[in-house]
């Protein structure tokens, strides 16, 4: 049996495969009977098409199905790779925020979220964020992948990090329920937690949600706080409108680096947002191709719409971790031409749909 995976799987942070070998490699790695996951091994079964041989570039993706609802029920040890072996190094099993129904699920080795921070760590640069300071987090925690990504990147690319609980399916579900005023009272308890840390720390890097960060304006002691002594804003979660990130970049916080990402559990981290020009407040987000790809598509007939203009997004990821297509995603974007050199779409003004999968779509703090 042999287990050994195309050097194109591993290649080190800052080389750039070409992506149609690379997808080849991928597909070879996931589907082989000695190195494939149980899952997508059973899976592949019921396919129509061989994946190995006929799958050729990230546009046939779209023939595979969507399996992200099977996330919810499949065992986390069928979706480990064969081919990381006996007693493979896992970072954690991450789940979705639960927002339309049960959380899906997706197991997360090390070696990806080494890359990704890597990745993510070489985008905090390029927005100006102070290397070695001290993170503070109002972000998801516990068996949600952005807690993760923040306590990493607090461990590497800054000093200490320090966070507040947050949970966001109980918010969720308080407003779902018609509790909204203890929905609120719970926001207002996590920016008193904030609050707390903000006095007593050298915080230099806020990592928030743009729900929280929006109660946090509203008390004016704590904006001159923030604006003493932290020096970089890295938000994500729920949307920011372009007015408003207009609003916090020139008037609130305008000493302040301001960046933002958009993610998914499904696709194990986030997308960066690139660098705006200065007049520039609509947040364009680009992949970490070509691990993970996004395509804008009309939601009726699933083909892309112009440049310009908006639909759905649909999400891959293709890694050595994870092999998981064409997964259409609770969001809608304007799709914009990714940079040079990158594969599939970039986006902008990400909202989400009203209604998902037969059910209401409930935003909260995240």
């Amino acid at each position: 049996m042999s287990t050994a995976a195309n050097p194109l799987l591993d290649l080190p942070h800052g080389t750039r495969p070409d992506p149609e070998e690379f997808l080849r490699a991928a597909l070879e790695w996931h589907f082989h009977p000695d190195t494939g996951s149980p899952y997508w091994i059973d899976r592949a079964k019921s396919l129509d098409f061989d994946p190995r041989r006929d799958i050729k570039t990230f546009d046939d993706l779209r023939l595979f199905p969507n399996v992200a609802n099977e996330m919810r029920k499949v065992p986390a040890q069928a979706l480990v790779p064969r081919g990381y072996g006996p007693a493979p190094r896992i970072a954690g099993v991450y789940e979705s925020g639960g927002t339309t129904g049960a959380p899906k699920r997706v197991v997360c080795p090390e070696d990806w979220l080494d890359r990704l921070i890597a990745w993510s760590n070489a985008n905090l640069d390029e927005h100006g964020f102070p290397r070695g300071a001290d993170w503070l987090g109002l972000v998801p925690s516990g068996p949600h992948i952005v807690g993760e990504i923040f306590r990493r990147s607090a461990a590497t690319h800054g000093r200490y990090g320090f966070q507040v609980d947050l949970d966001p399916r109980w918010v969720k579900k308080l407003i779902a329920s018609g509790r909204k005023d203890q929905a609120d009272a719970y926001a207002e308890h996590v920016v008193d937690q904030a609050e707390f840390v903000l006095r007593t720390q050298d915080i230099g890097v806020l990592t928030i949600t743009p729900a929280l960060l929006e109660r946090l304006v509203r008390r004016e002691e704590l904006v001159a706080l923030v604006n003493d002594k932290v020096r970089a804003i890295r938000w994500g979660g729920t949307q920011l409108d372009p007015d408003s990130h207009h609003l916090y970049r020139t008037e609130i916080f305008p000493g302040l680096a301001l960046y933002g990402h958009y993610g998914s559990t499904m696709i194990l981290g986030i997308a960066g947002q690139r660098v705006p020009a200065a007049d520039e407040d609509s947040c364009v987000f680009d992949t970490f191709s070509p691990y993970v790809t996004f395509s804008v598509v009309d939601p009726r007939t699933r083909r892309p719409v112009p440049f310009g203009e908006r639909g759905q997004v649909v999400m891959n990821h293709v890694s050595k971790a994870l092999f998981l297509p064409n997964n259409l995603e609770r969001d809608l974007a304007t799709r914009v031409e990714a940079l040079p050199g990158r594969i599939g779409d970039a986006v902008a003004d990400v909202a989400p749909v009203t209604h998902f999968e037969d059910q209401a779509v409930v935003e909260g703090v995240y």
